[in-house]
């Protein structure tokens, strides 16, 4: 019996999916559930598992753009497993023959060489137009080979060895060309859109990381031996960025058509670097969550980015999104808005800077945010009403985001 396999629906709104590469070879006898393929969709990198075991025959080459539904291999399950794999190859050894030895040509050794010219005084000797170019570079000519007559450096010669700052030197000057994934290409897409149909505009500010610092410090330890997960600073820019969100609730909406689209709940959408590029998975409902339970699933959501394991339903959705350039060593930037989202928060690296508290001048750790927002739905007042709002939090984490109990909100 011969099983036609299709490609399954990866998910709500994708029509067609692209062959990042095949992993098994036209001919292969397959296993059930055994990974032959990976297919990119416009959301995620995705394996293709054989449905039954059997013979494989390939109907579509990598690079392909494939239909939902489409038949992309055939299943022969009547092919029994072939055993002795290893035979085949050891058999066709066995089977070759000898050839006849045949004597190669003598090569001609180094010593055999014709001999070469006697040097004479013209050998290594510049020529007056050579000896004035070599004087006013610097380069002795001894280093020079010459092309001239009896080995005489000639004016090219003293040209060709002056270093040239624009000229290429003879240096790997190759390139290669390489299709974009499916993934890689709808992110492009979706990145220039967002410059082209939103009113994007970004603002700035400071945040002093110090407070923040000192109770990573005193807690950290305790923290990560009761949950098993690390106190790290997504957790207090989540909490912080839910609470603005309930603050200015213009910044947790999306324009559909002629509409505003507001959201009394807070799905935050965060930036993690996989294998196959920018990956967007989403942490659900984040207000109700602790910092325990966001940094629990921050956790979770990274180690399946990164190990190619996240799914599109995980990354579908999401009101606001949070990007960190800091773990890059960025000092300040101005993210591009994750349509159809209306703002971005980008966190930067922190920096030991110069800043005045209580009419003195102190060093404390610095790191700059950034807010870009469609300035077609949330107005100047709201966005710095929104990213204050943030800074006040972050600065004053005990009283805006722990009630003033760092002890319960952290579950010790």
């Amino acid at each position: 019996m011969v099983l036609e396999m299709k490609v399954p629906s990866p998910g709500e709104s994708i029509t067609e999916v692209e062959i990042a590469e095949w992993l098994v070879q036209d001919g292969d006898y397959v296993e059930k559930d055994q990974a032959i393929a990976e297919v990119d969709s416009d959301k995620a990198t995705l394996e293709l598992p054989a449905e039954e075991s059997g013979i494989i025959t390939l109907k579509a080459e990598e690079g392909d753009a494939v239909a939902v539904g489409e038949v992309v291999c055939l299943i022969d399950t009547s092919a029994e497993k072939p055993e002795g794999g290893d035979a085949p190859a050891a058999e066709e050894k066995s089977e070759k023959k000898e050839e006849p030895k045949t004597e190669e040509p003598k090569k001609s050794s180094p010593q055999e060489k014709a001999p070469e010219k006697p040097k004479t005084y013209a050998s290594g000797t510049p020529s007056p137009a050579a000896k004035k170019i070599l004087d006013e570079k610097g380069i002795a000519p001894t280093s020079v080979t010459g092309s001239g007559r009896d080995g005489r450096i000639t004016k090219e010669d003293a040209v060709k060895a002056v270093p040239s700052m624009g000229t290429p030197t003879g240096g790997n000057r190759g390139e290669s060309r390489s299709k974009l994934s499916m993934l890689r290409r709808k992110v492009a897409e979706r990145l220039v859109a967002a410059k082209n149909e939103t009113a994007m505009l970004t603002t700035f500010n400071e945040v002093d990381m110090s407070p923040i610092f000192e109770l990573r410090k005193e807690y950290k330890e305790k923290f990560k031996e009761k949950h098993g997960v690390s106190l790290g600073f997504m957790s207090f820019f989540t909490k912080a960025v839910v609470r603005a969100l309930e603050m200015y609730p213009a910044v947790n909406s999306m324009i559909d058509g002629k509409e505003m689209i507001s959201y009394d709940f807070c799905d935050i959408s965060i930036a993690v670097s996989g294998p196959k590029g920018l990956m967007v998975p989403v942490i659900r409902n984040a207000e109700n969550l602790s910092f325990r339970g966001i940094e629990a699933e921050v956790k979770r959501l990274a180690i399946r980015a990164r190990e190619g394991e996240i799914t599109v339903d995980e990354m579908t959705g999401g009101t606001f999104t949070i990007t960190n350039g800091g773990v890059f060593g960025s000092m300040l930037s101005t993210p591009i808005i994750n349509p159809p989202q209306s703002a971005i928060l980008g966190m930067h690296n922190i920096v030991e800077r110069p800043i005045v508290k209580d009419s003195l001048i102190a060093i404390a750790p610095i790191m700059y945010v950034a807010l870009s927002y469609d300035h077609r739905i949330i107005d100047g007042k709201e966005s710095v009403g929104f990213l204050v709002a943030v800074k006040e939090a972050l600065e004053n984490p005990e009283e805006f985001l722990m009630d003033n109990d760092v002890k319960k909100a952290l579950e010790l």
